[in-house]
């Protein structure tokens, strides 16, 4: 009885060591899939956030948005910024040639309705006139001429200006969208024309009936 009882314990023993070691195995394991798993998401996290800009593409239509809502940002948006001082500085330049022309406008227009109106309290022409000249009945008409002309002038370049900011606009749009669009171009190295010996086959079309020897040209791109 005290064998067999014994044994009983002993067997009790070594299946609760057992059970002891098979749990601390499962714990292990469940550490290590844990961890895996969170290294896993952490260099997936890293792959995601770091991008390899040498095989990265531009989006066209993105680029022509980008373009439209902010003039340059295309051009960033492309990694072209080498282009973005040539589109600011045509905004810039336009934009100060309107700003200028439409001033002396303004002036030259004033100046043209006072000289023909009969009020001698607007007298804005005087501001165009050279140190010691009066505008009198003699030289009055040719004044007038001189108003209206340049009134018209700078109302055409003021008109210019706005057209050359405008083009300066869409340029940079469709510059934008086409450097989007050829960069998913592929350009191979293998580009060339070569010339040599081939075998004519004699047809009915070909004179040489029974065939020859020709040259033929053939372009790999």
């Amino acid at each position: 009885m005290k064998s067999t009882y014994i044994r009983c314990i002993l067997a009790c023993a070594m299946m609760l060591v057992t059970m002891t070691c098979a749990a601390q195995e499962t714990i292990v394991e469940d550490e290590q899939v844990f961890t895996t798993d969170s290294l896993s998401m952490l260099v997936g996290k890293e792959v995601k956030m770091k991008r390899n800009w040498s095989t990265w593409r531009p989006n066209a239509k993105r680029a022509m948005w980008l373009a439209i809502v902010c003039p340059g940002a295309g051009q960033v948006y492309n990694r072209k910024f080498w282009k973005l001082p040539i589109f600011m500085g045509g905004f810039v330049g336009c934009g100060y040639a309107y700003g200028w022309n439409n001033q002396m406008y303004s002036d030259y227009k004033q100046a043209y309705l006072d000289i023909i109106d009969d009020d001698p309290s607007t007298d804005s022409y005087n501001q165009f006139l050279h140190f010691g000249q009066v505008i009198d009945d003699t030289n009055k008409a040719r004044y007038t001429t001189l108003f209206q002309k340049r009134t018209d002038r700078f109302r055409r370049y003021r008109d210019l200006s706005l057209f050359c900011i405008i083009g300066v606009y869409a340029l940079s749009i469709v510059d934008a969208y086409v450097d989007a669009s050829l960069s998913e171009f592929n350009i191979s190295d293998d580009l060339s024309l070569r010339v040599e010996p081939a075998y004519i086959n004699g047809t009915s079309r070909n004179p040489l009936q029974g065939g020859g020897v020709g040259v033929q040209c053939s372009l790999n791109f």
